[in-house]
């Protein structure tokens, strides 16, 4: 029996990558607004809108996400008029952080406002690493590709792999900068896969609030900055509230910045390559910097 052509709404920009990577491109018929990868996707009818100012400052976002926090508002749009004229056969969200994407509670307030049609909801909850492998089983077993998702995980775990040197640099992360937050769920597994010893958040829990005098406290041989959903030039341009602290030029630290949207804070099979940046900026000597000025920079 044919499989059923299905069509997709995906409003998580790691799912819609995972639906590429599954070779179901085609089958996506609309994106949120953080969808950008890969390329063609910008063209699919966009189903959602930030509802704070994301051009604002570090600080000025944190501040306007706490307090829709306070005010149990969600801090995105979902088009419902949009989604409902697509006749999705699957939307795609997720429940591991309601600031950082359109969640399911969104989902399911657009279905309560009288959203048409039956989409089958595949939420996701990238948490971890092996998270990240569950969710393209999950994605995959939705659309009846459950072969075809093992083998895109054996793949990418694969890749993951790599000689290391048997130094292990300590690593400070860094996911926000003001307020100081440190990265958490995969990405301390991700640090030690790439050789490393990670110093603060834990794998598996969202990523916690740091202390400035505790980063200077551990005295980390590597800091990465790589705050989410900043690429490299927004990161550049907000580095003032790192250079400004003080004691910063004092670390003894090699400091690098990273793009936190595209590759760090980006749950789906990106995570070889961010793996990769990880292995070349802990350890440049072993390793040719391929991604460098594509997925991160070192500070002077």
């Amino acid at each position: 029996m044919p499989r059923i052509v299905s069509r997709i709404v995906s409003l998580i920009s790691s799912a819609t990558e995972i639906v590429h990577a599954l070779g179901e491109l085609d089958s996506l018929v609309g994106r949120s607004h953080e969808c950008d990868y890969p390329e063609a996707v910008r063209a699919l009818p966009v189903c959602t809108r930030p509802r704070i100012a994301v051009d604002a400052s570090s600080a000025e976002i944190d501040a306007q996400v706490k307090q829709s926090s306070r005010d149990s508002i969600s801090i995105y749009d979902v088009y419902d008029d949009v989604i409902s004229a697509l006749e999705p056969t699957h939307i795609l969200t997720q429940i591991q952080c309601e600031v950082c994407a359109v969640s399911l509670r969104d989902v399911e307030a657009a279905l309560a406002r009288g959203m048409t049609g039956q989409p089958r909801i595949v939420s996701l909850q990238p948490d971890s690493l092996a998270g990240i492998w569950n969710d393209i089983r999950r994605v995959a077993a939705s659309l009846d590709i459950d072969e075809r998702g093992e083998r895109l995980i054996a793949d990418l775990q694969s890749r993951m792999r790599f000689p290391l040197p048997a130094a292990r640099p300590t690593v400070a992360c860094i996911e926000w900068m003001e307020p100081l937050m440190a990265a958490g769920n995969w990405t301390p597994e991700l640090i030690e896969l790439a050789g490393g010893r990670n110093l603060f958040g834990e794998p598996g829990r969202h990523s916690p609030w740091m202390n400035w005098d505790d980063l200077v406290a551990a005295d980390p041989d590597v800091i990465i900055v790589a705050p989410c959903g900043f690429d490299l030039p927004r990161t550049e341009q907000e580095l003032y509230w790192m250079t400004n602290r003080p004691g910063w030029q004092s670390l003894r630290a090699r400091k690098y910045l990273a793009d936190g949207n595209a590759y760090f804070n980006r749950p789906g099979p990106r995570v070889v390559e961010t793996t990769r940046i990880l292995a070349e900026v802990l350890h440049p000597e072993s390793f040719v910097p391929t991604l460098r000025g594509i997925g991160w920079r070192a500070l002077s």
